[in-house]
């Protein structure tokens, strides 16, 4: 093969995947990574944990568990409105880290409970897989929030710091009354005020 043929073949193996990845980042589809994942190089492809950014992966807007004790004065009020911002009593997905802290995690939904600083907003994990009578665990009941219709609870033992840009939202929200059964329970639990 000649140096122009090899060099035509790697030019065409170069577009093309050039145009497959900027074509699926522009789907914009339940399944497109987030603007943070697209500029970190992210395909968008479905598959495993390695080959697919989700949001709140990694990097500046990395979503982090914290711990909850140390935080004080933490401002819990129902405030969820249309305004293209995320909003306290927001049901949002973002990554959330396994409980072994061992890099491997999963897009999981979680209930926005208070604004932070900056873009940074204090979250619970909610799951569909409670434990009634343990106190680590907050049932919801059912909501638009599972398309499957299952129970809901709420881990009350992970809270966690998420970035504006480390989520993705799906217009799901708590209605008043269970996000007061949640703060009031985060209050009870840390001693917030």
């Amino acid at each position: 093969m000649s140096d122009t043929s090899r060099f035509l073949t790697a030019l065409v193996r170069a577009v093309g995947r050039v145009f497959r990845t900027s074509g699926q980042a522009r789907t914009g589809g339940p399944g497109a990574p987030s603007r943070a994942a697209r500029a970190s190089g992210a395909s968008g492809r479905g598959g495993t944990e390695t080959d697919t950014l989700s949001p709140g992966q990694s990097g500046a807007f990395a979503t982090e568990e914290i711990d909850p004790r140390g935080l004080g004065r933490v401002a819990l009020s129902y405030a969820p409105t249309p305004d293209g911002e995320p909003d306290p009593g927001e049901i949002v997905w973002t990554w959330v880290p396994f409980e072994e802290h061992d890099g491997r995690g999963k897009d999981r939904p979680v209930v926005i409970v208070a604004a932070g600083e900056g873009d940074r907003f204090l979250a619970v994990q909610l799951t569909s897989k409670g434990r009634p009578g343990d106190r680590d665990y907050l049932g919801l009941g059912t909501g638009p929030w599972d398309a499957e219709g299952r129970p809901s609870w709420v881990r009350l033992d992970r809270v966690f710091l998420v970035h504006g840009d480390g989520m993705r939202r799906e217009a799901a929200s708590l209605d008043e009354k269970r996000y007061r059964l949640v703060a009031e329970a985060l209050r009870r639990r840390y001693g917030w005020r």
